[in-house]
């Protein structure tokens, strides 16, 4: 009985080991093929950099991505809901990797690639969160595992992800709530920052709402009387919400903006609209802090005798950590390593690095991994993919340290070879991830046991509800 024993574990260690090595081996040989395609991921993020389109509007961006992945032999599934949304696959059975994309702008954040706050002419939207770089990182990730299928060096399928308006559209939530993650093993994905490291991070679960007053319209000199102001009904509800705050969790974020106040002083505007996030690192505490904000809308309308009628246009879930896929794509991005500068691009990082008043200080380190609880105090619609799925992600340096998302900065970053440089890198850390769970299948069996412990009884449910997809929010 103990020789058996003694020889079953043998050739289970045996096995383990060989798994391993042609695991390096693959690794290897996909990170000469990365480095060499390094000018074609170049031009195709910064021709997604100049379409610079906001979300349900990628229509060039979408395009282009799935033209590349056409042309490497994926089969492209559209969605018929979501126009710029695709679901790319290559191979058949088991396991099924899925890899993020996405590839939407920001309104207003037109800047060139420079070291001072200089706007583009020819454009008014800018990619200040780096989405330029996700697509076309998760789709060269996505060819490189498809070229190791193809050689039948690796069994098993991979599916690329196209989800638009991950910028408060929530496309995400409605690829996974009609079912288009069902098959799907794991999931990979990654996202442009100042830093290098897997991410551990939590996020707050989010929903957003228009909430739209009507009122009566009148001259505003000559017969206010006869006036009732929708833009009294929308800012009555921001000062109630602004009363509110301090009776809510300090970890909540309420923010909004006003994106029709009336067209002329001398109107009493019959109707007025406020854009609303409502944050919170617990989902179901999100719900409430949401109905506590639609009852201030009610009891603004009440006392301005307006109407008020509110729109939900996105909803997302906190993030569901796994960490044992985390320290499994750890290790790989440690073997990769963080990012260095030519001079020219140290350069360009010190004078960016001005503008922020510190040092720089080049991302060359990878940061150490850590459980510590922390928040990136922001939202992603990854989150409802995380509750569907094992899910796992990585930041990596395509920004100058210091910089933050949302910022001019991250645009001047965006147009340069030091975001290249990073996207590689990333590149790297989802295609050695995902070899190592192809070859390896304990760590889909150890990510999918974590999972289902972590989820418990939970029944996912969107939190936008069953509403289709906002198209024309950003109108």
């Amino acid at each position: 009985m103990k020789l058996a024993s003694l020889l079953l574990f043998t050739i289970i260690s045996q096995l383990a080991i060989a798994q391993y090595k042609q695991a390096e081996r693959l690794k290897n040989q996909s990170s000469l093929d990365i480095d060499k395609n390094f000018s074609i991921y170049k031009a195709d993020a910064l021709q997604i950099y100049h379409h610079a389109e906001l979300g349900y509007q990628e229509y060039k961006s979408s395009a282009l991505l799935k033209d590349r992945l056409r042309n490497n032999g994926f089969v492209i599934d559209t969605v018929l809901q979501m126009p710029t949304a695709f679901v790319a696959s290559y191979g058949s059975g088991k396991p099924v990797i899925a890899i993020l994309a996405e590839y939407d702008a920001l309104p207003g954040f037109s800047q060139q690639v420079s070291t001072v706050k200089q706007p583009n002419p020819k454009q008014s939207n800018g990619h200040a969160c780096g989405h330029h770089l996700f697509g076309v990182g998760s789709v060269a990730a996505g060819i490189e595992i498809k070229k190791l299928i193809a050689q039948g060096k690796l069994k098993g399928t991979i599916k690329i992800y196209g989800c638009p308006a991950e910028e408060g559209g929530s496309g995400k939530v409605y690829l996974v709530r009609d079912g288009f993650f069902k098959d799907v093993d794991v999931a990979l994905h990654w996202h442009p920052s100042a830093r290098n490291r897997v991410i551990t991070t939590d996020a707050l679960a989010n929903i957003s709402a228009k909430f739209r007053f009507k009122g009566v319209s009148s001259h505003a000199s000559a017969s206010p009387q006869r006036g009732r102001s929708a833009l009294d009904g929308v800012e009555a509800m921001n000062f109630m919400v602004n009363m509110m705050r301090e009776h809510i969790p300090q970890e909540a974020r309420i923010h909004y903006i006003i994106t029709d106040g009336g067209k002329a002083p001398n109107v009493v505007p019959d109707f007025a609209e406020v854009y609303y996030y409502v944050r919170h690192p617990d989902k179901e505490q999100a719900r409430e802090l949401f109905n506590r904000v639609v009852s201030c809308a009610k009891g603004a309308a009440l006392g301005t005798e307006t109407s008020v009628e509110h729109e939900i246009i996105g909803g997302t879930h906190d993030l569901l950590l796994n960490i044992s896929l985390a320290k499994l794509m750890y290790k790989n991005l440690e073997m990769i390593g963080g990012i260095n500068y030519t001079t020219t691009e140290f350069s360009f990082a010190q004078e960016l690095s001005k503008t922020l008043n510190r040092e720089l200080i080049v991302p060359t380190q990878v940061e150490t991994f850590s459980l510590l609880k922390e928040s990136t105090n922001g939202s992603t619609d990854v989150g409802d993919v995380s509750y569907t799925i094992p899910t796992v992600g990585v930041n990596t340096a395509t920004w100058v340290p210091g910089v933050a998302a949302h910022s001019w900065q991250a645009v001047a970053c965006g147009g340069t070879d030091i975001a290249i440089k990073g996207t590689v890198n990333a590149i790297k850390t989802m295609v050695y991830t995902a070899i190592d769970l192809y070859t390896q299948p304990k760590h889909i069996e150890a990510a999918k046991l974590e999972f289902n412990h972590a989820l418990k009884n939970y029944q996912y449910k969107p939190l936008l509800g069953d509403r289709a997809p906002a198209l024309n929010y950003r109108d």
